[in-house]
């Protein structure tokens, strides 16, 4: 019953994508698919978590991982037009990179009569293909991001470097929204072409790529809310804790999202993705979860007899 469901669901899906697809032109798919995702995984939770820093900053104190320190407004008691600012560059860089994004996509079809960097069709991406161009999306935009933070962006010799330090590393600690701070050049250099030119490079499908994006703004969303809780301790905590480390070493080290290519490079500040992947093993108890997938399988195998006892019966 289940799997007739899911086979249904499917069906659903594909005429529902197909129609969508064959009623409205390639590019506006590919620009209402981006926007959309940003809006509901970026741009509102983070909205959300800035109003109440904002708003009610005795009640989010607490749920700050540095406390006081970790509001928009540090530990003035009251934000400001600088925070008011802030969050205004967040939004238009985040519209600015949809329009770059839009503009890339109209040159190469209407301007050189090229395909699409990403690929908008009726068929669906197999899972198969959608796995592997996530793998290839996400370790070519960490190396992307740090080869321009590291070499382009705290260079001196880069004429931008100086917009970054003066923009970005003017805040005091990460706070929701700042993940898309910055001088909208650094931030196209930074945010926007790492994150996009994997996957034209690989042409994903527009499926695969609203899926990567979504990963991307659920990270930027819960990496840079300076919350204590997170989906996932190892992964997004980690994240947190090197930008946070970035930000007040004076960029010195952490330069890629994930910490991969800062392992590789020895450009770690504080505790690296591995020691972050060991601290994360420690806490997990092999015992109990062994007892519970063998109480689990012991279940399955009464079921199995039951079952197989009613229908001899019948």
């Amino acid at each position: 019953m289940s799997s007739y469901g899911t086979s249904l669901n499917l069906l659903f899906f594909y005429i529902t994508w197909t129609t969508l697809v064959l009623s409205h032109s390639p590019l506006k798919v590919e620009v209402v698919g981006t926007v959309a995702v940003r809006l509901l995984f970026y741009l509102i939770p983070s909205l959300v978590f800035f109003l109440f820093d904002v708003l009610v900053p005795s009640a989010a104190v607490v749920l700050k991982a540095r406390g006081a320190d970790g509001l928009p407004a540090g530990k003035k008691k009251k934000s400001g037009k600088r925070e008011a600012k802030v969050a205004a560059w967040a939004v238009f860089n985040l519209l600015l990179g949809v329009l770059v994004q839009a503009s890339v996509e109209f040159c190469l079809t209407k301007g050189f009569g090229m395909k699409s960097a990403l690929k908008v069709s009726t068929r669906l991406p197999l899972p198969w293909g959608i796995l592997k161009d996530l793998l290839r999306g996400l370790l070519g935009r960490e190396v992307l991001e740090y080869i321009v933070h590291r070499y382009a962006l705290h260079s001196p010799a880069f004429f931008v470097a100086k917009y970054h330090d003066t923009w970005y590393h003017s805040l005091h600690t990460p706070f929701p929204l700042t993940a898309h701070y910055d001088h909208p050049i650094a931030y196209l250099l930074l945010r926007f072409f790492p994150t996009f030119i994997p996957a034209a490079v690989c042409r994903f499908h527009l499926l695969t790529y609203i899926l990567y994006l979504s990963i991307i703004s659920l990270e930027e969303t819960f990496a840079y809310s300076g919350y204590k809780a997170m989906p996932t301790s190892f992964f997004i905590g980690g994240i947190a804790k090197r930008a946070e480390a970035h930000l007040s070493n004076n960029g010195s080290g952490n330069y890629s999202p994930w910490g991969i290519m800062d392992w590789v490079f020895g450009s770690t500040i504080g505790e690296s993705i591995v020691d972050d992947a060991l601290e994360d093993m420690d806490d997990l108890d092999v015992d109990e979860l062994a007892e519970k997938l063998m109480e689990r399988s012991r279940k399955k195998g009464r079921s199995l007899k039951r079952r197989a006892r009613s229908r001899m019966d019948s």
